[in-house]
């Protein structure tokens, strides 16, 4: 079956089988990215963001609270994305913690630290001021890696009201809002609030040397698990998982 995404109402993860599922995802959406650490999250959060920069009005913002905004300027530019630049924003929350020389240009809003929650949302307002007001970009998608890091700074109630802000913001716009958790390292009562304020679940899980993803709560039911590798910066689905 041949997806079609319908350009003014849908998003792409840019998985072909994980698309085909769901048949895209609804604009104003918000969905939790949750799985063990190196189980290529960010992989799966790069097929969703060079999605959207394919299109002429399409664009993306990065929460980082990972890595330096350079470093991950440096990966575009070595898989020979740089000409999509104009229409990336990074909030960069490691820079100044880590004194590593990085200076804000037109891509680059430095935040002192993940617990600065506030100094978060206004740059995050920048970008979208730029984006969708000045240039009239219709699709964004807004991405936290992670938002583990933000949880370990400030406690459950400050995030999620935070979050409960911009997740509103994220579906009056009609933009996607991807947040990506690592599993085991909160209390089920945290991960369960957080939930609360998305419509969708992406999950990855790694089982006998395997890696699988599904995504539950974006259709009328689950999708199947989808067994997957990394190769380089790619994701390949191999397969559906046939046992339980």
């Amino acid at each position: 079956m041949q997806l079609i995404l319908k350009e003014k109402e849908n998003y792409s993860l840019g998985i072909k089988e994980l698309d085909e599922a769901i048949g895209g995802i609804k604009k104003g959406s918000n969905i939790m990215l949750i799985g063990p650490s190196m189980c290529g999250k960010e992989v799966i959060l790069n097929h969703a963001m060079q999605g959207s920069l394919t299109g002429i009005k399409n664009a993306a913002i990065i929460v980082t609270t990972r890595e330096p905004a350079m470093h991950m300027m440096e990966r575009l530019k070595r898989n020979k994305s740089c000409s999509l630049s104009s229409k990336i924003g990074f909030v960069d929350c490691v820079s100044k913690s880590i004194q590593h020389e990085t200076v804000e240009n037109g891509n680059i809003r430095i935040v002192i630290s993940p617990a600065d929650l506030t100094s978060i949302g206004v740059k995050i307002s920048q970008f979208i001021q730029d984006f969708f007001v000045k240039r009239n970009i219709q699709k964004i998608q807004v991405h936290f890696n992670s938002l583990s890091i933000i949880l370990m700074y400030s406690n459950t109630q400050t995030v999620f009201r935070f979050l409960h802000i911009l997740t509103g913001r994220i579906k009056e716009m009609g933009a996607l809002g991807i947040y990506v958790v690592d599993s085991g390292v909160h209390s089920q009562q945290t991960i369960a609030t957080m939930k609360q304020l998305c419509d969708g679940i992406i999950e990855v899980k790694f089982e006998n040397d395997r890696n699988f993803i599904r995504i539950v709560g974006l259709s009328s039911l689950p999708t199947s698990w989808f067994e997957y590798k990394i190769e380089g910066e790619k994701l390949k689905i191999i397969g559906k998982k046939t046992s339980s």
